[in-house]
Parts: structure tokens; C-alpha cells; sequence
């Protein structure tokens, strides 16, 4: 209840981060384990709400994040994983990621020493530089600065995109590292006109290195219920970092008024409202 009640609390946030990564789940009877996954959905850096929900499934199909996302509506960050399209076919609108796009050509520089990759990577520093500067600010403020000063840099980095793409050749790494930016580049610009949306879904990506971590510690789960029960344990503990709280001292006090807690008020013991027992 108590984390159905954060998902709710989430929900009411226009703006929202997604992101999976693998875990091993052990296969019922058969003593060996197969791919499963923990998905995790949060509030950007810059909403009221800190919170982070993880929802452990047994695979990476996009039925999971719909069932999940099921009745909310507004702009989901993500990275540009096929399970997410269905839902902006449908009702949300999406928003990119552009540390996904500097990786892509990060990695080229590295791979290849481009000097055409180095090169626009200087777009990507100047961009970043920008954003250091508008996180204090309101959102007004934030979408003020990016219109004015981001705005030109990502109007001139789209044709230096467009230019190097028309002498690419097809298939090459240069050419796939220009067109992850050339496709996807309205959702990755939309940070632009809204000061609420992050530039990246680097927010949520830290909330999932955690998991990824662990995998060596705990290395997989017992069963699918177990999984679940997992990310529900999970989801409290990491929205309570978030919260500035001391997870163990939350959980042990909420745990115990949990039994007793009347339904209509479980959602007074969610981490940004808690008030120890």
C-alpha cells in the first residue's frame, strides 16, 4: 500500500524519468536463472517531489512500462529503447536524452579518435556548461537562459549534424552515431522550451546504479513475488535518501505503524511527509 501510495503521489508530477536494467531472476523449478528486469520511474531533479518507484518484471517488454504508467499523463525522459514507443504513439509526450546522444559520439572519439566526434563534443560541453548555470534557477528562469543562450548552440549543431551526415557513409559508426541525434532530435530539443525538463535522464540513471551494483552482492532473485518485493523495499529506501532521511531509522519507524495506520492516511507516512512516530 505504502508504495502504491508513492506511485500516486508521482503521478501527480507533469514530468517524469524511466529507465530498466537487468537483473537474474531464478527460473521456478529448473535451478538455473534467466533475464529479468527492475524498471525505474521518477521525478526530475527540478519537481517539488523527489521520489523514485522500481518495478521488477520478468522481461524488457513495453507492456511493463505501460501497465505501469497506466492513467498518467505528461512527458516521460528516457532513452530511445523501443519498449517506450507505444506510449507516445498513444497519450505521453517524449522528451530524449542527451547524454545518450554525446555518448554515442563520446564513444567514436574514443573507438576512433574522430576529429569529427571531438568536434562535436564541444557542442555538448557548451550545452552542459549552460545547464550547470540554470540549475538554481526557477523554471522560467531555467527556459529564459536555454532559449537565449542554448537555443543557437542546438540550431547550429543540428546543421553541423545534418552537413556531416549528407558525407557519412551509410552503416559506418559515424553515420550511427549522427542519426541516434537526426532521429530523435525533437524529443532530445524539447528541454528547451520548458525550464521543468531535465536535458538528460541522467537524474534517474543515478538512482539505478544502485541496482546495477548490486547485482554482484545479491547476485539474482529468487522468484518473480521476491523480485517485487524487493523493488518495493527498494523504492523506500532510495526515496528516502532522496528525502534526506536515514533509511533504516524510516523504515523501522514506519514498519511498525504501518498495521495500524488507517488506509485513508497511509500516504502520511511517505518519506517527504513523514514525521517520526
Amino acid at each position: 500500500p505504502l508504495v502504491d501510495a508513492l506511485r500516486e503521489a508521482m503521478f501527480a508530477c507533469s514530468v517524469l524519468h524511466a529507465d530498466e536494467t537487468p537483473v537474474a531472476m531464478l527460473a521456478p523449478g529448473e535451478g538455473k536463472t534467466h533475464r529479468a528486469y527492475v524498471w525505474a520511474y521518477g521525478t526530475t531533479q527540478y519537481a517539488p517531489l523527489q521520489a523514485v518507484v522500481y518495478d521488477f518484471a520478468e522481461s524488457r517488454a513495453g507492456k511493463h512500462a505501460r501497465r505501469f504508467l497506466d492513467g498518467w499523463r505528461g512527458k516521460l525522459v528516457c532513452d530511445d529503447f523501443s519498449g517506450y514507443k507505444a506510449l507516445f504513439a498513444d497519450h505521453l509526450i517524449e522528451v530524449g536524452c542527451m547524454a545518450h546522444a554525446r555518448r554515442k559520439l563520446y564513444e567514436l572519439w574514443v573507438s576512433q579518435k574522430s576529429p569529427l566526434a571531438e568536434e562535436a563534443l564541444a557542442f555538448f560541453r557548451t550545452l552542459y556548461d549552460i545547464e550547470r548555470r540554470v540549475q538554481t534557477l526557477n523554471a522560467d528562469e531555467r527556459c529564459r537562459l536555454r532559449q537565449l543562450e542554448s537555443l543557437p548552440i542546438l540550431d547550429t549543431l543540428h546543421r553541423w549534424l545534418l552537413l556531416h551526415r549528407q558525407k557519412a557513409t551509410d552503416g559506418t559508426a559515424l553515420a550511427r552515431a549522427l542519426d541516434y541525434s537526426l532521429k530523435r532530435w525533437a524529443a532530445l530539443v524539447r528541454f528547451v522550451d520548458d525550464g521543468d525538463l531535465p536535458i538528460d535522464n541522467n537524474h534517474l540513471e543515478n538512482r539505478i546504479r544502485p541496482i546495477a551494483l548490486g547485482r554482484s552482492n545479491w547476485l539474482f532473485a529468487g522468484s518473480l513475488r521476491g523480485g517485487q518485493r524487493a523493488a518495493a523495499v527498494m523504492s523506500l529506501v532510495q526515496t528516502a535518501k532522496l528525502n534526506g532521511l536515514d533509511p533504516h531509522a524510516y523504515l523501522q519507524d514506519v514498519l511498525a505503524r504501518l498495521p495500524t495506520q488507517p488506509a485513508s492516511r497511509v500516504a502520511e507516512l511517505l518519506p517527504h511527509r513523514w514525521q517520526p512516530g
